[in-house]
């Protein structure tokens, strides 16, 4: 008997020392791109280029971009586009992502699978026949720049907002519902009483998908406004065209901030601390 203890406790320390190493290429994919890559731009951030090629410390990119009214001001334009596009997409997606949740309305994933289905699509493609289809409206990028990005901006982004969503509604407590409802709760009350605490951790998360990559998009901008249209992707992206990896830098590092920020503003509707225990981030 006691050998075959000794035998099943061996078996277990050899399996639960085998599972560390399952983590290894996970921690290996951690550091070379993610901690590595965000290293580099902080180094950049905060070094200066001399005539020789030479780097040395500095605050040049932080003094030239809080001192540049038209950098503040590209980041004020960004931080608007990604507030309304979030809210429109979260308005739209809200009550789509609840018509799918309900098995009364949707007994199948077929109509799910038509919001994905864009997102096969490849992102450059699917931006240039939103192109394309605003012209033939009538909604071109070269006079109406701010609208045409919006609507390309809100078809993009919208299917990152009804899933997450609708991933939380499907798990929501039907019998709360039921029981507001029972105990005199008109449609109004079950929604803000009820339903709407319970997906709080859907419409959280879609929010954290739509605002940030919408700031930071550039491509969408620069198509569909036909290049009349700025955002903070964009100026990154022509800093690191042009060489200018330090104040580039310094621009990616305030967009890594702005994350982290989110981030920490939103930490107490994740896990289990959140209202409906889960309903985990998509």
């Amino acid at each position: 008997m006691k050998s075959a203890t000794n035998g099943t406790g061996k078996v277990k320390r050899f399996f639960s020392f085998k599972r560390k190493y399952l983590t290894i290429p996970y921690f290996v994919f951690l550091i070379l791109f993610v901690i590595i890559p965000i290293l580099i731009i902080v180094f950049y951030a905060f070094t200066d280029t001399k005539d020789d090629g030479s780097l040395t410390f500095s605050f040049t990119a932080l003094v030239s971009f809080f001192t540049s009214p038209t950098k503040i001001n590209v980041l004020v334009v960004s931080l608007f586009f990604g507030v309304m596009n979030t809210l429109i997409c979260l308005l739209i997606g809200y009550p789509l992502a609840y018509l799918l949740a309900d098995k009364k309305v949707n007994k199948n994933y077929v109509l799910v699978m038509l919001f994905v289905m864009p997102m096969w699509i490849n992102f450059v493609i699917r931006t240039s026949a939103t192109r394309d289809l605003l012209n033939f409206m009538g909604i071109a990028g070269g006079t109406m720049p701010y609208t045409a990005t919006m609507i390309g901006m809100v078809y993009n982004y919208l299917p990152f907002t009804i899933l997450p969503l609708y991933t939380t509604m499907i798990k929501l407590d039907q019998s709360q519902i039921e029981a507001a409802r029972d105990l005199g709760a008109n449609p109004f009350q079950a929604f803000v009483k009820n339903i709407l605490p319970q997906s709080v951790p859907g419409i959280v998360s879609a929010a954290e998908m739509v605002f940030m990559p919408t700031m930071s998009s550039y491509v969408i901008s620069d198509t569909l406004s036909e290049g009349k249209l700025t955002l903070f992707g964009n100026i990154i992206y022509l800093h690191f065209s042009q060489s200018m990896w330090n104040q580039g830098s310094f621009m990616a590092l305030i967009m890594l901030a702005l994350i982290f920020i989110a981030m920490f503003f939103t930490r107490k509707y994740r896990g289990d601390d959140a209202p409906q225990k889960g309903a985990g981030l998509w």
